[in-house]
């Protein structure tokens, strides 16, 4: 003991320190290491769900991303689908306009023919009580006398009829 005086320790000194210690020790044990600990652990779970929570985000982000990509997929299939839609559409539609123009442009030819026809009828039945009329007028000066009209046209008449440069139709 003497050794430990010399280098300057006193044994009552050092047992009231030791016990001091022991007793800090508990006392701290017993009052801040359980409450350290406690936060600790909420901590250390707070991380370990935040991870778990930052883990199903990532899912649900690439699971999004992955439905995003499918209906852009399916959007642009569709667009195409469109596309092809509407072409055949407009084809179908200028087919149509097609036919009515060639329906109408035969139409109008049919109607010249007939107005042509109308009016060539007309013509030649002008022609024909002009020739009957210049025929009476040339008789009646040949014969120097007035012939019955009614009776000379329906005989010129007849004589057209049957005249093959002057028939109808």
């Amino acid at each position: 003991m003497e050794g430990l005086t010399r280098l300057g320790f006193s044994l009552p000194t050092l047992l009231a320190q030791v016990v001091s210690f022991i007793l800090l020790f508990v006392l701290l044990r017993l009052v801040a290491y359980k409450p350290i600990l406690r936060i600790l652990d909420e901590r250390s779970k707070k991380i370990k769900d935040s991870m778990e929570q930052t883990e199903y985000i990532k899912e649900q982000t690439a699971r999004a991303e992955e439905e995003a990509r499918k209906r852009i997929e399916a959007a642009g299939k569709e667009g195409q689908e469109l596309i092809v839609r509407a072409t055949r559409t407009g084809e179908e539609v200028r087919q149509q306009a097609q036919q009515k123009a060639e329906e109408e442009a035969q139409s109008l030819i049919n109607r010249a023919r007939v107005e042509i026809q109308r009016e060539r009828d007309g013509a030649i039945d002008v022609l024909r009580r002009e020739f009957a009329d210049l025929t009476i007028m040339a008789a009646e000066k040949v014969i120097d006398r007035s012939l019955d009209k009614k009776a000379h046209r329906d005989i010129i008449d007849k004589v057209l009829e049957e005249a093959p440069t002057l028939k109808k139709g």
